[in-house]
């Protein structure tokens, strides 16, 4: 009886403290994430990174981006978030493949399996969808609009990770493919970058505008994979999460399986028809021209 509570224990121990990460980084990503200090450390951490590559993109645009620099202030601030969000597109691109094609642990296990290398990055994401939410809000107070589509994704994305933050014991599979699904902000910065310079008639732009139409697909195929993963794993998720945040996560995972990715697919797609900023549509970009006006090239 004592040899089967002991060995209960230890099981137990094995599932809250995992242990199976790649030594190469076990340096790097070896933190006791079940203190609060450390989670919150590196939620922290994740808002402060991504304000730098905020603040950094604003100082270099404003040195080298006589585009840019002709910017209204929204537009400004758009444009930093576009690049920040770039950034981050490519961290969740490594960690979600990772994670979907060569990790055997996250392989083995869908519902449980949790990582030290996979709770830093769902925590860097959490903060970094704080600084989205707080950049928005901010933005939607100060020009006076408000984005509904982009409000509730973000909210939802800060709330499906941030409750990792809470229930340590949340598996980090759906999580991390959630993050996979900003596989497409790096192409979207470089489409509206171009779009602003009045490089839209060019094959690069037309070219990457493919690229992103085809990841928002993909972004597609994503979502009907972690829907197979919930489904035949339903009652094990709704143990593993809790009420409040299975309500969370599968209130986003809908939202962007039937609202979100399908408009924005329809409206990349009518982009590359018809070259507009359909964030600024009082600034339309029609053939490469801007304002329907002939534009000498910018510089980027």
């Amino acid at each position: 009886m004592k040899e089967t509570i002991v060995g209960m224990r230890s099981v137990k121990r094995e599932e809250m403290n995992p242990t199976y990460d790649d030594p190469v980084f076990g340096t790097v990503f070896d933190w006791d994430y079940l203190l609060w200090e450390v989670r919150l450390t590196f939620l922290a951490a994740g808002f402060l990174i991504y304000l730098g590559v905020f603040l950094l993109s604003h100082w270099l645009s404003s040195w080298r981006s006589t585009t840019y620099r002709a910017l209204h202030a929204k537009e400004k601030v758009f444009w930093n978030m576009a690049v920040t969000r770039g950034v981050f597109g490519l961290q969740s691109c490594v960690a979600g493949l990772w994670a979907l094609l060569i990790d055997p642990v996250f392989h083995a296990d869908k519902v449980y399996s949790q990582q030290k290398w996979s709770w830093f990055n769902c925590l860097i994401a959490a903060g970094f969808f704080l600084l989205e939410n707080v950049a928005v809000h901010m933005s939607n107070i100060v020009f006076r609009t408000f984005d509904v589509f982009l409000v509730v994704h973000h909210l939802l994305a800060f709330g499906g990770l941030a409750g990792l933050v809470i229930n340590v014991k949340s598996g980090h599979y759906l999580p991390l493919m959630g993050m996979l699904l900003e596989m497409s902000t790096p192409s979207t910065c470089i489409s509206w970058m171009l779009l602003k310079a009045g490089r839209a008639n060019t094959f690069f732009w037309k070219a990457n505008q493919w690229v992103m139409i085809h990841l928002f697909h993909c972004r597609m195929i994503l979502t009907y994979h972690m829907w197979w993963v919930c489904i035949f794993n339903w009652n094990s998720i709704v143990e593993n999460l809790g009420l409040l945040h299975f309500i969370v996560l599968f209130s986003g995972l809908f939202a962007v399986t039937l609202i979100l990715n399908p408009y924005w697919t329809y409206k990349k797609t009518q982009q590359l028809l018809s070259p507009t900023d359909w964030n600024f549509e009082n600034k339309a970009v029609e053939n490469g021209k801007l304002n329907g006006e002939t534009h000498q090239k910018k510089r980027i």
